[in-house]
């Protein structure tokens, strides 16, 4: 039988314990719309500011993202789309969640109640299929979000860290040469290298992982997580590209002769348009320990903005723990980043039964 001919599949109902009348299921690119205005809505009643995005929406509902995804959507007695929940296997022993509600539709906090016991029984499966005996749940609402903050509490999730969300404008004038001091001595940094068919160089990548790796072993909540998970994780965001990745390195002070070191890695993308208006996001900066010190997180935070205002971008956001133990917000803060809002982290741990 030809693949046309195939018949749809279906999926069952699911079970979440919502409103009498409600029904669940899983999401599918009719939802898409729906799910756009309610991710934005939560943005701009927390932030001010946001806009729906269809395509980042399509690509977790039925794109790369998916694969890697658990997800709900709650539908009422009259066949409207009110809620949406996304368990995000991230790494063994380590699930991200996200529960979102139309706080302006019917009965929103038992909603938001039946969402988050669903979320509960997909962390205790995913955790048992990777043969642990616990997941931790990991939710980030935004700091002003009362009512997530309130369905978190009620749900069993502790409030265990907050974080602010940076952004540093960029000016045409930072493309030019020498608009910043270059690295220090001892210290060089590049792009990741690419094959001439474009296709990064694996050495490069691996040593990206390893770095980031090492450098947040001694940060919150810091675990580790394999290449492979890693790298499928990144490309699946819609606003990846291979051209943001970067590596610095440093002389060994104890050989002259000896290869560079690696020191720091910087992991990019390109942000959602505001205004016709994408910017570039740090999805990660790490320094490596022996390097701290020597001007290697500077040395990559002017390559990214340099290479932001030479794409004609108009912004760098990044996020840094409020309790950072190297003071990376005070580095950003003297390079000029400002707070534009606030995100927390809320874990709950869920045994396998």
């Amino acid at each position: 039988m030809p693949d046309d001919d195939l018949p749809m599949t279906v999926p069952a109902p699911l079970d979440v314990p919502l409103p009498a009348g409600w029904t669940a299921r899983v999401p599918h690119l009719d939802d898409v719309p729906v799910l756009a205005d309610l991710a934005a809505a939560e943005r701009r009643a927390a932030t001010g500011s946001g806009t729906p995005d269809p395509g980042a929406v399509a690509g977790e509902v039925a794109g790369p993202r998916s694969w890697t995804r658990r997800q709900a959507v709650a539908v009422d007695p009259q066949g409207t789309v009110r809620g949406w929940a996304s368990v995000h296997d991230r790494a063994a022993g380590r699930v991200v969640v996200e529960v979102r509600v139309d706080r302006s539709g019917p009965d929103p906090d038992a909603v938001a109640a039946g969402m988050y016991a669903w979320v509960d029984a997909q962390g205790r499966e995913l955790a048992a299929l990777r043969g642990v005996g616990a997941a931790q749940l990991d939710a980030g609402p935004y700091a002003d979000d009362a009512d997530q903050r309130r369905w978190l509490a009620a749900s069993g999730y502790e409030h265990v860290r907050t974080w602010l969300q940076m952004r540093r404008p960029v000016s045409p004038a930072e493309a030019e040469d020498g608009a910043f001091p270059p690295p220090r001595a001892g210290v060089t940094v590049r792009r990741v290298a690419a094959h001439e068919n474009g296709v990064p160089v694996a050495v490069d990548l691996q040593t990206v992982h390893q770095v980031l790796e090492d450098s947040f072993q001694d940060h919150f909540n810091s675990y580790r997580e394999g290449f492979a998970e890693f790298l499928q994780r990144l490309r699946e965001d819609p606003g990846h590209r291979w051209d943001h990745w970067w590596l610095a390195f440093v002389d060994d002070p104890q050989d002259p002769q000896a290869p560079p070191l690696p020191a720091g890695a910087l992991v990019a993308s390109v942000t959602a348009p505001e205004s016709d208006d994408p910017g570039t996001y740090v999805e990660y900066i790490g320094v490596h320990r022996r390097a701290r010190g020597r001007g290697v997180a500077k040395g990559l935070l002017y390559a990214v903005v340099a290479d932001a205002a030479r794409r004609g971008r108009s912004r760098v956001s990044l996020e840094v723990d409020a309790d950072s133990p190297t003071g990376a917000d005070g580095l950003y803060t003297s390079l000029g980043w400002e707070t534009a809002y606030a995100t927390e982290s809320w874990h709950k741990d869920v045994e396998v039964r």
